[in-house]
């Protein structure tokens, strides 16, 4: 193999594909990325898996002799990450000894390599289910839910983002037990007639994916343009996305996800409506005074002065109160949360106004915007010291 490309398309890239790259690698090879040079097509394909998670990703390169060839990620994402801007030129000098050298106008080095047969290939779809998605959905839907996921692996199916369709929509659900994120999102009106009824006639889509895998995703999708949008394939235990020049694929996470939307409650006895960004900036204030553990901060929603107070009282630290003015619709109610998974919510509601609907202190709290994507950010309140 003998090759050229940019030191920051391939620094570029080689931290894409190295996401996937086990810290602890039950095989030796699975340490490094896998390295395809093509000679016909000038491109070089990177690769790293580690047997539940695999990303791919191809650019442009001037390829003098094709092959394939593997390299310790670490080491080589150290090594490129500080090199210089300008050309980095890959060979594979001595194959015997198992030794490939990078030339740039940095100096050169010098890496031990592994035998590229020992790698495993990525897992082949065996198509049951294909789907085109728009990457505006696609991200949108991501960047709304994953951080309510669980990183709790004893609650292994809630380490996972829920996505289904229907009619030409998607849905995305993600909940750690303590708080339920649900975005429900439609395709863009410009889509032709051709696109919408092929979308529509596509079987319905019911798939939970690890957050993981979701959030590599979105740092993929974050390179570049792909026009076409994702291809989205699926078997019984595989799931993998297209666009482009890359290629991630993960394992489905197993288990039935819950009914989250048995949880939502369809009516409610109090109603009101505030700023959002008045509100962050409020709750960032008095959660410095918060218990280290709990982060308990007390909502005293006033209807008839029409007003929310935010108070803290931690025992041997202090106490903080403020007032915001906002427009209240039933009986007056006082609430606590945990500051942290409200704060959560409210950042990745994207309307400046947002609404909140509640009935007794004990049960579940809503927040959507008013305008905007359809979300649903469900929040459990915490008990109240007396």
């Amino acid at each position: 193999m003998k090759l050229a490309c940019s030191t920051s398309d391939l620094n570029t890239h080689l931290s894409l594909a190295a996401r996937a790259v086990p810290s602890r690698p039950t095989h030796p090879v699975l340490g490094n990325v896998l390295l395809i040079a093509d000679e016909d097509t000038q491109k070089i394909t990177l690769r790293a898996f580690d047997l539940s998670l695999g990303i791919q990703t191809t650019f442009s390169a001037q390829v003098q002799e094709g092959g394939t060839l593997t390299l310790p990620a670490k080491l080589l994402g150290d090594i490129v990450s500080r090199l210089s801007e300008g050309e980095i030129e890959i060979a594979d000098e001595d194959a015997e000894e198992g030794t490939v050298s990078l030339h740039s106008t940095s100096g050169r080095y010098q890496l031990r390599t592994m035998d590229a047969t020992e790698f495993p290939d990525l897992p082949e779809i065996e198509v049951a289910q294909t789907q085109q998605l728009p990457v505006e959905m696609l991200a949108e839907g991501i960047r709304s839910t994953l951080f309510a996921a669980s990183s709790d692996d004893s609650k292994q199916v809630l380490t996972g983002i829920h996505l289904s369709s229907s009619t030409g929509g998607l849905e995305f659900a993600a909940t750690d037990g303590h708080r339920l994120a649900v975005v429900s999102l439609v395709r863009e009106e410009e889509e032709t007639e051709e696109e919408t009824e092929e979308a529509n006639a596509s079987p319905a889509l019911e798939v939970t994916i690890p957050a993981r895998a979701l959030r590599e995703l979105d740092r993929l999708l974050a390179v570049g343009e792909a026009s076409e949008g994702v291809t989205l394939s699926l078997d019984e235990s595989q799931v993998a996305f297209e666009l482009e020049n890359r290629r991630l694929t993960s394992r489905q996470v197993e288990g039935a996800y819950p009914t989250y939307s048995q949880l939502i409650p369809k009516e409610f006895s109090l109603s009101a409506s505030l700023d959002r960004k008045q509100l962050i900036s409020a709750l960032e204030r008095v959660a410095v005074l918060t218990d280290s553990k709990n982060h308990v901060v007390k909502f005293s929603l006033d209807s008839d002065r029409q007003e929310l107070e935010l108070s803290v009282d931690t025992i041997d630290v202090g106490k903080a109160r403020e007032v915001l003015p906002i427009q209240i619709s039933g009986e007056s109610i006082a609430v606590a949360f945990n500051v942290k998974y409200l704060m959560d919510g409210l950042k990745a509601l994207p309307t400046s106004e947002i609404q909140m609907q509640m009935n007794q202190p004990k049960q579940p709290v809503i927040f959507t915007p008013l305008g905007g994507i359809k979300m649903t950010y469900l929040v459990m309140p915490v008990q109240m010291r007396d």
